[in-house]
């Protein structure tokens, strides 16, 4: 079992890498020349100790003169200070360099994840936390970008040293090498069971970073209702439940690597203490001069080094491969809704919609939609009213392709939704939301979403068509008037008619509203009802209301009760009818005349 969960982490970390190289492969030619100079640096480096040791043994040689002895070593030292101050020079382009592919692959994942997680349907959005998928756009990819410009050319550098200093080390006494060959067995196996370690503890520590994200999104956005309700202890002990798994998941990682470089450090020690003591016997004997044991004791200390800093790029390592992880499950979510292959751009939309036979779920053999069908005629007025639950909201997702429907078809202007692609699709639809959502900016973008095509007379006319100068001129700075973040600056009514005027100002064939009068104060809800008079006259248009005196002068109403439709006509023939609809307007006109 334990060979198997190996050669599978094994075959994962092959195809980590694979898919990694994919962002590297644009670089290829810079990269390889940032290798190419760290080559250059690791030679120059290793110069070093020999030249020293060299310059002993020149020093305590009586058969040259002190003249040719300081000649000799100042030239010597003048070129190791050129080769130094070129190798520094290289080394700084070459980081330079480096640093930027790290930036231009960060940009580009980052870029790779927003976008795929824009593809994802309402319901995937709905069940990944949005401090999670905020990790994998963020510290994720900047931890790849570690990974590509620093830790793999140190992992690179290092071996290359250590195979360098090896040979070296044979080459001034095979003996003495031999000897501090002895603990790499002892190493290596170390070396196993730390990355086996490790891998598990970088893993705890992404999954628990991103459940801390994932807390602190939620709970700041919700403070007020924390607030509200007196919550603030139970919510400080639920971050501190899953704050302290943070630490414990922190403080695993570093007893794992506290455990690992101090048993390297010992192995070093023991060849280093075997070496010296074989190198001063050799010394005595002759066999070895003082200049190139100096030099062999330096390079010992040189071989173990890379070795102690492999622990550390290797736990940079497995952070990399424990974000690539999880950043790949978010891009390999396929997305539930999808243009299917052929699907239509959609020229033109007049505003014909039909539902036949239509039945949804979003939950498995929980049917919220039971077989509806209704046809809305271009450039008709018609609502749905129901109860909560009735499956009115969801006929609107349906109908913006937020879902596709289990069974039946909905057709747009004669033509199979499925069949047409979603972008063009919405981009003939506006809608109101209950929720209205306005991004920090100014009202002008809100209104706009940075859409350059979109004059300033547009913008004044749909303001003034929706009523949204009866807000604007209470505020100093008009349409450049800032708004701060989910518009908290602005009442409820207030966001509905900015998000009003979005919709109207790119002129849509079809409008969409649910719920958007619910939040609204009544003096607010008379301009917003004005403007709904309006717009039933320019497009095709949907509403879902609570409130009946919002749809009254729609053309066509229809009653929903448990995902199917139990009536429908307009205002005057339902209330006839002295249905649901009538039982409805009732209770709503009795809670008024109480008032």
């Amino acid at each position: 079992m334990r060979d198997f969960v190996e050669n599978h982490e094994a075959h994962q970390d092959r195809r980590l890498i694979i898919r990694l190289l994919r962002y590297l492969k644009p670089y290829t030619g810079k990269f390889i020349l940032a290798f190419g100079l760290m080559i250059i640096t690791t030679f120059t480096n290793m110069v070093l100790p020999l030249a020293s040791g060299l310059s002993i043994d020149l020093m305590m040689n009586t058969a040259i003169s002190t003249t040719q002895k300081i000649t000799t070593v100042l030239w010597g030292a003048g070129v190791l200070l050129l080769i130094t101050g070129v190798s520094i020079l290289i080394g700084y382009f070459q980081n330079i360099m480096l640093q930027k592919i790290g930036q231009e692959i960060t940009h580009q994942m980052r870029l790779e994840v927003f976008n795929h997680i824009e593809t994802l349907s309402a319901s995937q959005m709905n069940e990944l936390p949005v401090g999670k998928l905020v990790t994998r756009a963020t510290n994720d990819p900047a931890n790849i970008s570690d990974m590509f410009t620093n830790t793999i050319v140190n992992l690179i550098r290092n071996f290359l040293m250590m195979v360098i200093i090896a040979i070296i080390l044979f080459v001034i006494d095979w003996k003495m090498a031999l000897m501090t060959m002895a603990v790499l067995p002892f190493i290596y196996v170390a070396s196993a069971l730390f990355r086996k370690y490790s891998r598990n503890a970088y893993r705890q520590v992404r999954t628990n970073v991103s459940e801390v994200n994932a807390f602190l999104s939620e709970n700041l956005s919700g403070m007020k209702i924390t607030q509200i309700f007196n919550q603030e202890d139970k919510k400080i002990k639920e971050f501190d439940r899953i704050n302290k798994k943070l630490k414990k998941s922190y403080i695993t990682e570093i007893n794992i690597f506290g455990i690992y470089r101090p048993i390297i450090f010992l192995l070093a020690m023991v060849a280093t203490v075997l070496s010296i003591y074989y190198g001063i016997d050799a010394i005595f004997k002759g066999v070895l001069t003082v200049g190139l044991f100096v030099s062999f004791y330096v390079y010992i200390g040189q071989f173990f080094e890379p070795i102690q800093q492999i622990a550390e790029q290797f736990n940079s390592l497995q952070s990399g491969f424990a974000s690539a992880e999880k950043i790949f499950d978010v891009l390999d979510t396929a997305p539930d809704v999808l243009d299917e292959e052929g699907a239509i751009e959609l020229k033109e939309f007049k505003g014909s919609i039909v539902f036949k036979d239509v039945w949804f779920q979003y939950i498995p053999d929980e049917w919220v939609l039971k077989g509806v069908s209704f046809e809305v005629k271009p450039d008709e007025t018609v609502a749905f009213v129901g109860a909560t639950g009735s499956g009115k909201t969801t006929i609107l997702q349906l109908i913006v392709r937020n879902y596709d429907v289990q069974k039946g078809e909905i057709l747009i202007d004669g033509i199979n939704i499925k069949h047409i692609k979603r972008s063009s699709l919405r981009a003939f639809i506006g809608q109101m939301l209950q929720d209205t959502f306005i991004f920090s900016g100014t009202i002008k973008e809100n209104i706009t979403l940075h859409d350059p095509s979109i004059t300033e007379e547009e913008i004044k006319k749909a303001s003034d068509y929706v009523g949204l100068n009866y807000v604007l001129n209470k505020l100093p700075k008009g349409l450049n008037q800032e708004v701060r973040e989910r518009g908290n600056n602005f009442s409820s009514g207030e966001k509905q008619l900015i998000s009003f005027a979005r919709a109207v100002v790119y002129q849509p064939s079809l409008m969409i509203l649910d719920e958007a009068t619910s939040n609204i104060d009544s003096e607010t809800e008379a301009i917003i009802q004005e403007s709904l008079e309006k717009m039933m006259n320019i497009s095709t248009m949907i509403i879902v209301a609570h409130r009946l005196s919002t749809i009254q002068h729609s053309d066509k109403i229809f009653v929903m009760s448990k995902g199917e439709i139990k009536e429908s006509g307009n205002h005057q023939e339902l209330l006839k009818q002295r249905g649901l609809y009538y039982t409805l307007y009732q209770l709503q006109f009795d809670a008024r005349e109480s008032k």
